[in-house]
């Protein structure tokens, strides 16, 4: 989570909101990523998605079976989509996200039985980092 945290750093750095994603696979980083959608211009831009599609070229496969998705805030509804059509095992989050927030705070879906691939999910990891950076980011936006 250390790793995903200076990827959001990067993030802020960069003027976007600051959320950061690492994809883990057999132990090692594969993908790195922060939010990019002002920079790229592309609301799809999600660290969560910019890291998975990092990871599909680095293995050639769009199936991350076994990975574990580390990312600083709770993942929006597209990019729990993106975890759960890339079979991601394990997704761990900081912050909770009570607007966007599709893996408890809204809505449920990488454990939804209505899927055919349900992620495990570990919230709340150094979790007041994250949400400082959150803080910070919108806080100088409202100056």
């Amino acid at each position: 989570m250390r790793e995903a945290l200076a990827e959001a750093r990067r993030g802020l750095e960069a003027g976007e909101v600051p959320v950061g994603a690492v994809l883990v696979l057999d132990g090692a980083v594969i993908a790195r990523a922060h939010n990019a959608p002002i920079a790229l211009a592309d609301p799809t831009a999600h660290a969560e998605v910019l890291a998975l599609r990092e990871a599909g070229r680095k293995t050639g496969n769009y199936r991350l079976t076994g990975a574990t998705l580390y990312v600083t805030v709770e993942p929006c509804p597209m990019c729990c989509g993106a975890a759960l059509h890339a079979r991601v095992a394990r997704v761990v989050y900081g912050a909770a996200d009570p607007k966007a927030g599709a893996v408890e705070s809204l809505h449920r879906l990488l454990d939804d039985a209505r899927f055919n691939h349900r992620v495990a999910v570990t919230s709340g990891v150094l979790a007041g980092e994250s949400a400082a950076l959150l803080r910070e980011f919108f806080e100088t936006k409202r100056r």
